[in-house]
Formats: C-alpha cells, structure tokens, sequence
C-alpha cells in the first residue's frame, strides 16, 4: 500500500479539458488572428496595399512626435515631480499648480490652445523683445539676434512643433505624479542616512533617491508612453501628417472608408502590442532582480 500510494504522488495531475481551455490567452489569439487577416490583405488586395504605403509615413511622424513629445515632458514631470516633494513653498505651490491645472483639462484642448493661443503670445513677446534690442544701444553687439527676433512670424512655427509642445506639456503633469510616487516610495531612512553622511538635499535626491525612484517607475513610464502613442492621433486637428490624419486623407482620396480604417486601427495595435511586451518584459526582469 505505502508503494502504492507513493507511485500516485509522483504521477502527474490530469487537468481537465475545461480547465486547460479556460487557461488559454483567446484575446491574444484572436488578436492574432485578425493581424493575419490584415497582413492577407494587404499582400492579396491592391486597395490595402495603396492604404499600406500611403499610410506607412503617418506611422514615422507618430513614432517622431511621440518619442520627442514624452523626451520632452519626461524633463517636465522630474523638474514638477520634484516640486511635488519639496518642503520648499513657491516651488511646492507652481509644481502644484502646474500638475493641478493641466491634469484638469483634455488633452485635445491643450493641444489647440498651445497651438493657436500659446504660440501667437510667445511670437508677440520675441517680437516685442527684438524691438527692445533694436532700440536700445546697450544691445548693440545682438543687433543680429534683435532683427531674427523681430522678423519672427506666426507662419515660422510648423504645425508639428505646436502639437509637440501641446503633447509634451499636457504628458509631463501625469508623469509628475509619477516621478512623484516613485520618490515618495523610497524609504525615508534612506534620506536621513544620506543626510547624516554630510550629503545635500540635492546631492541625496540625486546619487541616492532618484536612481532608486526612477528604476521602480520604469514600467508605468513605458505605459504612459504607450497612452501617448495613442493620443498623438489627437494632432490630426492641427493638420499634422501622423497616421490618423493620412488615413483621413486616403479615405478621402480612395472613399475606401472599410480598408483606410482597417489598415490604421493594424498599424496603431500592432505598435501598442509590441511596445506592451516590452513593458511586460521590463516588468518580469525588475521582479526577478529584486
């Protein structure tokens, strides 16, 4: 009996067919499967490979704006990120304010008001700024930089740089509480020690703190850029030449709203889904290493 039951333990569990059905990941198969489609298509359909090549420069200017845009606001949300922690009052309160209002306001909003109020101001003010230049003496030796200034239209800024900028500054409010909850994560004893070793604020925060922060924020880092990814096609308002705006144009061109549309939602998934496993791999090696 007792090498009866000894057999039975080693022997390997049956798991039922219901069970091991219910395990497999269907969404992910079925993704695959209408990838397949759509990759079909586009090499058997002339209408999906017109839309393919049309659409295939939008994907550049998307990956483009999207990697300079969270550059950009990956600098603002440490520089707010770090406000958000500071027992330092006007730069708490701007941080604050800053994080507060932007998070407050749709994205699209903050596009089209960069890009038709922001921008005319800040052309208004270098213009305004080389008249000054030009007209006093003391700035002679910038009287080159003074007639740029002043020569400065509207019409100089492209469209691209406008969205860019609404992208960039509407982004780094979220990744401000980021940076934010990866700081405040780290233990406080850290800061104490580093402080009691003769170390600056500046110099904790900076050799101590944030290298620690910013590993364990990598992963919501990587998501964020995958939601701005997906909100780049908010600048087809401005005209921008990204993949929603050419899918646009085609299925006004070709008037093959099925196949334009169809091709853009693949181009979108596919880069969100490899993007996602980046993250999800980043995520598992982090939970190994520690």
């Amino acid at each position: 009996m007792a090498i009866t039951s000894e057999m039975e333990r080693h022997q390997p569990k049956l798991v039922p067919w219901g069970e091991k059905l219910s395990q497999v990941p269907w969404w992910a198969l079925i993704i695959l499967l209408m990838g397949v489609l759509i990759v079909y298509s586009v090499f058997t359909s002339a209408t999906y490979q017109d839309a393919f090549l049309f659409l295939i420069a939008g994907v550049r200017v998307t990956i483009t704006v999207s990697l300079i845009s969270f550059g950009l606001a990956l600098i603002l949300g440490l520089i707010a990120g770090l406000g958000r922690v500071s027992k330092n009052v006007i730069y708490y309160t701007l941080a604050s304010l800053y994080v507060e209002i932007v998070r407050g306001i749709p994205l699209l909003v903050l596009i089209i008001y960069f890009a038709f109020v922001v921008t005319p101001l800040a052309i208004q003010t270098l213009n305004s700024l080389g008249t000054v230049l030009l007209q006093d003496p003391a700035f002679g030796f910038l009287r080159g930089l003074a007639r740029s200034l002043t020569d400065l239209n509207i019409q100089d800024v492209d469209m691209t740089i406008r969205a860019i900028a609404g992208l960039a500054f509407g982004y780094g409010a979220f990744e401000a509480e980021v940076f934010r909850a990866g700081i405040e994560s780290i233990e406080r004893g850290q800061m104490e020690a580093a402080r009691s070793l003769g170390m600056s604020y500046f110099q904790a925060m900076r050799y101590i703190i944030l290298p620690q922060a910013i590993r364990r924020v990598l992963p919501p880092l990587g998501n964020d850029f995958i939601a701005m990814l997906k909100d780049s096609s908010l600048i087809s308002v401005l005209a921008v030449r990204e993949l929603t705006h050419l899918g646009k144009l085609n299925r006004a061109r070709t008037f093959r709203t099925f196949e334009t549309w169809n091709t853009v939602a693949f181009l979108y998934l596919s880069m969100t889904l490899l993007l996602s496993l980046g993250v999800k791999m980043l995520e598992r090696r982090m939970a190994v290493e520690e």
